[in-house]
């Protein structure tokens, strides 16, 4: 009696993926990676957990690897400005590794979260060791600099359709991170989209109806899908 043939094992999922897969991180010379991803440790975070706060002193860099982490600041009063949501494949704490100063904003989970930490001693200890390596987090921090002015200029060239429009991309995107690797859905409520934006909530609910209504992205209860990125970039 001949023998069964054994099932094909699938190779195990990769929970790094995204990281890898990220244009910054995929830029990076191989043995840089390697390190990297070596002296990284992993990070849970829950919902609503403050990782680090504006003050705090600087304790390394930061990669998403699942979850979703919003970066934001509070006034005395209580008001909120949201900056930026950063989704898997995103990396970020680096301003602080070049001046020196304390963290800029409150880093906080907004779902269950993953991150890889690179603490700022073996990160330190890394650059000394090799110095050509400072170039790499410099072009990661000029990247999102470019990203900062562009959205700057959007808020004040541009109508809050188009700036909507736009900036669901971007978030699906990783900020530009992740262009072939963008996510369809994302998952932002109205209110924090227009403190994003600098619009009313108002605004934001005309605008994304407008969007809908047009086909190119669709309203969900928690989620907002996009269902054509090119027609999105092009709203004007």
């Amino acid at each position: 009696m001949s023998a069964m043939p054994r099932a094909r094992q699938e190779p195990a999922p990769d929970p790094l993926r995204v990281l890898r897969g990220g244009s910054w991180f995929g830029s990076l010379p191989a043995p840089l990676q390697l390190v990297l991803l070596r002296d990284a440790i992993t990070r849970k975070l829950s919902t609503g957990q403050l990782l680090f706060t504006r003050g705090d002193a600087f304790d390394g860099i930061y990669g998403v690897v699942a979850g979703t982490l919003q970066i934001d600041a509070h006034s005395a009063s209580g008001k909120a400005a949201l900056l930026g949501l950063l989704e898997p494949g995103s990396w970020f704490g680096e301003i602080c590794l070049f001046d020196g100063l304390a963290r800029t904003h409150d880093a906080r989970a907004t779902s269950a979260a993953t991150v890889l930490h690179l603490h700022s001693d073996k990160l330190y200890a890394m650059l000394a060791a090799h110095p050509e390596w400072w170039r790499e987090f410099g072009k990661l921090l000029a990247a999102k600099t470019r990203e900062a002015f562009h959205y700057v200029e959007e808020a004040q060239l541009l109508p809050p359709l188009a700036r909507t429009a736009r900036r669901l991309v971007a978030i699906a995107q990783a900020y530009g991170n992740l262009p072939g690797l963008e996510r369809r859905s994302v998952h932002i409520p109205q209110e924090q989209l227009g403190q994003m934006l600098g619009l009313s909530r108002q605004t934001v609910n005309q605008a994304l109806r407008e969007l809908e209504a047009r086909g190119l992205l669709q309203l969900h209860y928690a989620d907002i899908e996009l269902l054509d990125l090119p027609a999105l970039l092009a709203v004007a």
